[in-house]
């Protein structure tokens, strides 16, 4: 039975990706010395938030997320990231396999604000693999599947990330509104002759601003 090692050396931006996205490089090492000819993966990815410590000004812009930084002990759960799948060709020994990792930059799905929360460090990430091993014994074809047991842990640098979205989106966020509250903002925009959504909302936070003064 072949005896599979994961491991996640790496993660780098994709600079040519049609949407936002980065590449995991997993190494996978069988120990047994049994050949492999292909493995049908799956992987999910989770976050882990309870693995790395938060500055003050990451616990702010956690809050939404977390609460209060008193609760964290209850509320810092693991986040659902992605669930992938990639077709891994024959090896003996170890292969290098690139994951490729679609992102979003909405800012309503949690693990993406838990993103735009960091300032520096790392994401950690907790790999869970399954899938189909395909082999061959006896001159026969050996299917196996992979135990569920396989993990492993990786700390993507939140600087990866970063640079993952600033390639599509530079110095951009995006927000989900409801059409009738567009509505409000494009008739806000149109009537003070604003040229952006960007000076429009700025223009509101400033009238904010001058009320509480």
């Amino acid at each position: 039975m072949a005896e599979l090692v994961f491991d996640c050396v790496d993660a780098v931006a994709d600079r040519y990706a049609v949407v936002p996205g980065f590449a995991l490089r997993l190494r996978i090492t069988e120990t047994s010395g049994e050949r492999i000819d292909a493995i049908a993966l799956r992987c999910q990815i989770r976050v882990e938030p309870h693995r790395r410590r938060y500055s003050a000004q990451e616990a702010e812009r956690l809050h939404d997320l977390f609460g209060d930084t008193d609760r964290w002990a209850d509320t810092l759960k693991p986040l659902q990231f992605t669930m992938l799948t990639a077709m891994v060709p024959g090896f003996t020994g170890s292969v290098t396999q690139e994951l490729p990792v679609p992102c979003t930059y909405d800012l309503e799905i949690a693990s993406t604000k838990y993103f735009n929360g960091l300032t520096d460090g790392v994401i950690p990430l907790l790999l869970l693999f399954s899938g189909t091993v395909f082999g061959t014994r006896d001159g026969r074809l050996n299917v196996q599947q992979v135990p569920w047991s396989k993990e492993a842990s990786f700390g993507l640098p939140v600087s990866v990330w970063r640079e993952t979205v600033d390639l599509h989106f530079p110095n951009r966020a995006w927000l989900s509104v409801h059409r009738e509250t567009l509505d409000a903002l494009q008739r806000f925009k149109s009537s003070n002759a604003l040229t952006t959504w960007d000076s429009t909302l700025t223009a509101l936070l400033d009238r904010i601003e001058e009320r509480q003064a």
